[in-house]
């Protein structure tokens, strides 16, 4: 068993519900096999870094699906906004005796395994560290103990995610990664070559 745990928060890929800001603009189904496509992303990069590693199903733990449970373990989100469902994903890694805690989410093509894996290394002097979102919230967020206050009052899925952490954090060291942009709305996509084919 490794120290470290790496947490993958997935929304279960169904038709209408998957990407519903970006298929207002390209529809549902183009949007779930964008969607797909990115969660086999997130699989390929996080299956590379050096850590164990746990998917978090929106609705319901799938058996057979492209997360290998030989590699991930599969747990389910509990609680009623992202908030409390990421801090008692926390909770289950810190009471399973891992020592440094780390969450993703699986809507980001730019997300590489060095990254990550810098992102653990960077939580030896740290307290926390962040990985920004453009869109003002976080892509990457990895503790060494629960840090409870940040996924209180927060109105998840808006620009002021990031900053409102950030106060909650004034008095712990924290690192921030680079800014990355995760895939909400078309204009994330547009001039992305990777989703080009999903264009046509």
């Amino acid at each position: 068993m490794s120290k470290n745990l790496l947490l993958i928060f997935t929304r279960n890929p169904e038709l209408g519900k998957a990407k519903t800001r970006l298929a207002k603009t390209v529809g549902d189904e183009t949007a779930l096999e964008i969607y797909k496509f990115l969660l086999k992303k997130t699989r390929d990069i996080s299956a590379k870094v050096a850590s164990d590693k746990a998917v978090y199903y929106s609705v319901k733990v799938r058996e057979n699906d492209i997360w290998d449970p030989k590699i991930y373990q599969k747990h389910q989100q509990i609680g009623e906004d992202l908030g409390i469902r990421m801090r008692n994903a926390f909770e289950n890694g810190f009471k399973a005796s891992y020592d440094k805690v780390m969450i993703i989410g699986s809507d980001l093509f730019d997300l590489t395994s060095e990254i990550i894996d810098d992102a653990f290394h960077q939580l030896e002097n740290n307290d926390v560290v962040l990985g920004p979102a453009e869109d003002g919230g976080y892509y990457l967020l990895g503790m060494k103990s629960l840090e409870e206050k940040i996924f209180k009052n927060k109105d998840w899925g808006t620009a002021t995610v990031r900053a409102k952490t950030l106060l909650d954090l004034k008095d712990k060291k924290v690192h921030l990664l680079k800014e990355l942009n995760d895939v909400d709305v078309f204009e994330d996509i547009k001039d992305h070559h990777a989703f080009q084919q999903f264009l046509k």
